[in-house]
């Protein structure tokens, strides 16, 4: 088969390109840039599984970045391992066809015991004492020793949080060129996470973002410069583009005021209890999920959605099948915000009494996404936390707000302008539409791969 390289360049779209992506600008114009119709939801799991499975979230069942586990009574966002989406990988049909074949998966999710040859992805260290350390798994475990031996620790809180920055995309790009030389591997999946902060943070406002914008394009510069010396097939694309928001939307306050949520108080905080609510919802930028315990609840949860302002689509389970989210880990109700909206997760009524998960980068222990993670505080305020992390004191770096107002772009709506549809750019010798569905970037893939 061909060596190819997939490229997942998170946020491009044709919004962003132009003046300060010189080298994406210049590549287009050697290429075919076609666009894709994104799936619902346009968010990072089901986008990328959507991809290499080249079938819909009904079937493979990554129906977001996170859902609700009904047996666990527990909402589980970011979960690693491959066997949670359940349909055949790309990779996996090309070894049944091809013994030689090998595959690398760097940074792409659902990256844990997979099937892949080779594996990178982030996974940070949870110490007795609370701490968090950086670190990252792969497969094999050598490799990740290194990698990190020839590039140093995994910047993993310049992959996510307020310290988020070029760092990361840098390693992963660093550690993805030292992997094929290492292996040589026939298709290599390169996930590449820098405008997904920005964007999310400024929005599409090139007067915030110009400096990012031409970090990123330096890096892909680099890629494929690599890529090309190795005579591989090239194919850019994105999950999604982010679009302007200015309304975040607080659904489950909306269900509590109606008395259809269970809090739990704790040290004079508030958790939600999800298992004992007779209806939530799991946030998850502009879709979430709505999970009702109680089925006598469900008309009046549907006519309050209704009257919400900025919710475009109520899918019950009957409409779910028209959009392909209809599996089991949906919800009774999935939604899609409207142009300019997104979803919070927050609960509580009053910030006193918030959890304390709220104002620290906890992307496993909160019940929904949390884009407000990006920012701080003040630094001043961090940099007191850091001063007693170096000084030996116990601390809680507590320095997240609770102001969703801050966050100006979002994704997952699939209603969007096409300008900020996700793009799939290479070889015009392949000749695509000038529209591709999101299913049909497998078989772009496959084409590739059987040039």
């Amino acid at each position: 088969m061909n060596k190819t390289v997939v490229i997942d360049i998170v946020g491009l779209s044709s919004s962003v390109i132009g003046e300060f992506t010189p080298f994406i600008k210049q590549y287009i114009s050697k290429q075919q840039l076609t666009t894709i119709d994104p799936v619902l939801p346009a968010v990072t799991t089901t986008v990328q599984c959507t991809y290499l499975t080249g079938k819909w979230p009904s079937e493979h069942g990554i129906v977001g970045n996170g859902w609700y586990d009904r047996e666990d009574c527990e909402v589980k966002f970011w979960k690693q391992s491959n066997k949670l989406v359940h349909a055949e990988k790309i990779w996996e049909r090309a070894k049944k066809e091809d013994p030689n074949f090998t595959c690398s998966t760097m940074f792409w999710w659902y990256n844990m015991y997979t099937s892949s040859d080779y594996s990178v992805t982030p996974r940070p260290n949870y110490l007795a004492d609370g701490r968090k350390m950086p670190d990252c798994y792969s497969h094999p475990a050598e490799l990740r020793d290194e990698l990190q031996q020839k590039l140093g620790q995994f910047p993993l809180f310049q992959f996510w949080g307020p310290g988020a920055n070029i760092k990361s995309t840098e390693w992963i790009a660093d550690a993805s060129i030292l992997t094929d030389d290492k292996y040589d591997p026939t298709l290599t999946l390169i996930y590449l996470p820098h405008l997904d902060y920005c964007l999310q943070k400024f929005g599409p406002d090139f007067s915030k973002i110009s400096k990012e914008l031409q970090e990123i394009d330096s890096v892909v510069e680099k890629l494929v410069t690599f890529y090309e010396k190795k005579n591989a097939s090239i194919i850019l694309l994105s999950e999604y583009g982010i679009a302007p928001v200015t309304t975040p939307i607080h659904l489950n306050r909306l269900f509590r005021e109606n008395d259809l949520l269970q809090i739990r108080i704790e040290r004079g905080l508030e958790l939600l209890d999800p298992g004992a609510s007779k209806a939530f919802v799991v946030a998850d930028h502009q879709v979430a999920h709505v999970y009702i315990n109680d089925p006598s609840v469900t008309e009046k949860v549907k006519k309050l959605l209704e009257k919400v302002p900025g919710i475009s689509l109520v899918l019950d389970r009957q409409a779910q099948a028209d959009y392909h989210i209809n599996h089991e880990r949906a919800g009774e109700f999935v939604l899609m915000a409207a142009e300019k909206s997104w979803f919070t997760y927050y609960f509580w009524l009053d910030d006193a009494v918030a959890p304390d998960y709220a104002r620290v980068v906890d992307i496993h222990k909160k019940p929904g996404y949390d884009p407000v993670e990006m920012f701080m505080t003040s630094k001043a305020r961090a940099g007191y936390k850091l001063l007693r992390k170096k000084a030996g004191f116990r601390y809680v770096m507590d320095v997240i707000p609770l102001d969703a107002t801050l966050i100006k772009g979002s994704h997952g709506n699939i209603q969007v302008p096409v300008d900020f549809h996700p793009v799939l750019i290479t070889n015009p010798a392949f000749g695509l539409n000038k529209t591709v569905n999101a299913t049909e970037v497998y078989q772009v893939i496959w084409d590739h791969l059987k040039k």
